[in-house]
């Protein structure tokens, strides 16, 4: 199994994760992608899985990412960058089932594009709700990204509303599916935005595809 995060890579991913972090482009085509300046990690997953407050929770802001009022109402690219080092990208939420046909194959088209042909994309966060496990968008989300050849790292999110058993039951069960893809990190992180668990881990993982931080300007 992969082992835990080092203190010293706990220290570096708090130390980032500290650093000033501001939404700067929104894209809904491709076409209006911003340069590839920074590595990119995405975070996806179906709509009301708690992917705002996640990415409130590893910024330690109150409204970075808003959640809408509305599941599935989100339908671009999301920047944000963070210290200058990484680029956090937040995806429309899948699986709303009041979305039309066409719209779902559109956003299935537009995401599986960007994330082939995005040459900065480092990792894909996808976060599944440890309530309710793996459902068949989830299933099929990885399979897509294993058709982009995109390694992606599932997180399990609402950890803090199951038991310890049923906590340890259920990433089980996630991880025995995640055995069954290519692209698959093999380990499922738990978290809970409300209470702060997996967090600093997280961030751990999410801080070795940091860009190094530049040296400061020589002074005269």
């Amino acid at each position: 199994m992969p082992r835990a995060p080092t203190e010293n890579e706990l220290e570096a991913g708090r130390k980032l994760f500290a650093c000033p972090c501001d939404f700067y482009h929104g894209a809904q085509v491709l076409e209006h992608l911003p340069e590839a300046n920074l590595p990119e990690v995405a975070f996806a997953g179906r709509s009301n899985v708690g992917k705002s407050s996640l990415l409130n929770a590893l910024t330690g802001r109150k409204a970075l990412a808003r959640a809408s009022s509305e599941p599935g109402r989100t339908k671009q690219l999301n920047f944000f960058n963070l210290d200058n080092r990484l680029a956090l990208v937040d995806m429309p939420g899948y699986g709303y089932a009041k979305a039309s046909k066409s719209v779902k194959e559109d956003w299935q088209k537009t995401m599986f594009t960007y994330l082939r042909a995005r040459t900065s994309l480092e990792r894909v966060v996808l976060l599944v709700d440890a309530r309710v496990g793996m459902k068949q968008n989830d299933k099929e989300a990885c399979e897509m990204l294993d058709r982009a050849a995109v390694v992606y790292q599932v997180v399990l999110t609402k950890c803090d509303e199951l038991s310890p058993p049923q906590l340890a039951a259920r990433q089980a069960e996630v991880e025995r599916e995640l055995g069954k893809h290519a692209a698959a990190y093999p380990r499922a992180i738990p978290t809970s935005s409300r209470k702060g668990e997996g967090v600093a881990e997280l961030r751990a993982v999410l801080a070795a595809f940091a860009a190094p931080k530049a040296a400061p300007k020589p002074t005269n």
